[in-house]
């Protein structure tokens, strides 16, 4: 059985801070292997109030999608966790390179923790015990950032982390389950992140079984997310959902 965990929903920086949705990233449990994706603020509280309780000591990796805080604010606590404080060196940990360049978010303490630190490559393959894992094309976004495909089981999942809108994508996420970060209800040029309506396009064109809209911006909040996730579906005749701390889906 496999197991995909929403720690947290928030998406930019004002939900973030005032935590009206929880940052703590997205957990996935897959035969014997437990992985962490973008671990922002409150990750390591969120597996403690999670129920079942996840405990990061069980954790054999850790994915950063890309350095911004609101995905990688806990990643050096979690490394301590995933490791016993350090005790036991364990683990494997992927970024983009520029989380360990000229301003890293790993520590250089840190950096000792875990097995070994992979620095992402575009359009690679990578494994994390029985997990393996697709980058993206690089996204449009202020950072270096890619997304992710992987499979749980028969079903495939793309998680289409931060970017701008670029026709690219509708190529590359034509998966059975899509996550999409969805920050703004409405256009926002000059920033890069999806829209709503953005999200809308790349989910005509892919068709999933399954779409679940995340990572909302203060004006997706305000929109009320599952009733724009309702009238998507309706429109475009496919299941389309909204995110909510907390939620799980079982492979």
């Amino acid at each position: 059985m496999a197991c995909l965990k929403f720690l947290g929903t928030a998406g930019a920086r004002f939900v973030m801070i005032e935590q009206l949705r929880s940052s703590g990233g997205l957990w996935i449990s897959y035969k014997d292997t437990n992985v962490l994706i973008d671990p922002g603020p409150g990750s390591i509280v969120r597996c403690a109030l999670s129920r079942p309780k996840l405990n990061p000591l069980d954790l054999d990796g850790i994915i950063l999608t890309h350095k911004h805080l609101d995905h990688s604010n806990d990643i050096n606590v979690m490394l301590e966790a995933m490791t016993e404080g350090g005790f036991k060196k364990r683990g494997v940990v992927f970024c983009p390179s520029d989380a360990l360049g000229d301003e890293p978010i790993i520590l250089k303490y840190a950096r000792n923790l875990p097995e070994k630190i992979v620095a992402l490559k575009a359009n690679k393959d990578y494994k994390i015990g029985d997990f393996s894992f697709q980058t993206s094309m690089r996204h449009i976004h202020p950072v270096e950032t890619y997304g992710l495909k992987f499979n749980l089981g028969n079903t495939s999942i793309g998680l289409l982390t931060d970017t701008k809108f670029f026709k690219e994508l509708r190529n590359f996420y034509k998966t059975d389950v899509l996550i999409i970060s969805v920050v703004f209800f409405e256009p926002r040029p000059g920033i890069d992140h999806l829209c709503l309506a953005d999200a809308e396009e790349i989910i005509r064109v892919c068709k999933p079984r399954k779409t679940i809209l995340t990572h909302f911006g203060m004006t997706m909040l305000k929109a009320k997310p599952h009733i724009q996730a309702k009238k998507m579906a309706e429109k475009l005749g496919l299941e389309v959902e909204a995110a909510y701390d907390g939620m799980s889906l079982n492979f």
